[in-house]
């Protein structure tokens, strides 16, 4: 897949079910131990549910195709999702823990970069292991399959978007449109009202005019900045000071934004390696800028400072 191939706006993201040239590399986990701790127990013979939810998850995320770009087997996007399960009040419904998570390689390296990693700690869901996991873009068919999917494209827009200046937007306005179809489905997490933290947010930050520092972002950290640094270090760090630029410039449109936590939770150990050897002008300048956005942050960075 050319680089030049990411700035082709997709027409809506077709889904088509294919067997060649999907996307993703995911990792699958489905954990019921804490089920053995809930009212809700399990026979030893009941654990084919689980290995079927795996099973079934695995094929939902790999074994489909997502986008109408064609990966070759190394560009697949490497990503994991954990399902913790902490309830289950019956055959088919459950409640757990979701977390997601997306690494991305640094040209020319053996290094591998976070570039998403999110946690839902009250996901609702139902899974018949006798139905397939169903999904169209304007179509509510579960939970499981529409917030899945959803992340799927978020991971997409943010990937996308660190290789090309706006290169996720087609994914964006395809979680969106997710989004929207499923807000009216009942299960929480999808409105505005839901919280800080609901998926809803996600998608206004990244398709909302007033946040577009937030795409400039992604790629100036990492393809003029982390893609950089076996060539031009001096630089690659200047270029990274300038994706934190960016992200201060959406902190000041709007304070603590899902997107902007989430970026430098993911972040700030990275930075502050690549940082550390980093001359004491360039060190002030980065805590600057963290201590206006994420001052919690700020703090693992309290050595930059005495200098």
């Amino acid at each position: 897949m050319h680089r030049i191939g990411i700035l082709i706006i997709i027409f809506f993201c077709t889904i088509i079910s294919s067997l060649q040239a999907q996307e993703f590399r995911c990792a699958i986990q489905v954990n019921y131990q804490k089920l053995q701790t809930t009212t809700q127990q399990y026979s030893s013979g009941d654990t084919k549910v689980f290995e079927s939810m795996k099973q079934a998850l695995e094929d939902f995320v790999n074994g489909r195709r997502w986008t109408n770009l064609d990966f070759e087997q190394h560009e697949k996007l490497d990503c994991s999702l954990s399902l913790v399960l902490t309830e289950q009040s019956s055959a088919t419904d459950f409640k757990g823990q979701l977390q997601i998570q997306l690494r991305a390689p640094v040209y020319n390296s053996n290094y591998s970069t976070g570039l998403f990693n999110y946690m839902e700690n009250d996901f609702q869901f139902s899974y018949n292991e006798s139905q397939p996991i169903d999904f169209e873009a304007n179509t509510f068919y579960s939970n499981l399959s529409s917030t899945i999917a959803y992340y799927l494209y978020i991971m997409l827009g943010v990937y996308f978007d660190s290789y090309a200046p706006n290169g996720g937007e087609p994914f964006y306005e395809m979680a969106r449109n997710i989004s929207q179809t499923a807000e009216n489905s009942g299960f929480k997490g999808w409105k505005n009202s839901d919280g800080q933290k609901s998926r809803y947010w996600f998608t206004e930050n990244h398709t909302n005019s007033a946040y577009a520092a937030l795409h400039s972002t992604y790629y100036y950290y990492q393809r003029l900045g982390l893609d950089m640094m076996t060539k031009d270090q001096p630089q690659a760090r200047l270029n990274i000071i300038q994706a934190l630029g960016f992200l201060r410039e959406v902190h000041k449109a709007r304070t603590n934004i899902l997107s902007v936590i989430q970026f430098l939770d993911v972040k700030i150990s990275e930075i502050i390696s690549i940082f550390t050897p980093a001359p004491a002008e360039e060190q002030k300048q980065v805590y600057e800028i963290i201590r206006e956005v994420s001052p919690i942050n700020a703090n693992k960075l309290k050595g930059f400072t005495t200098k």
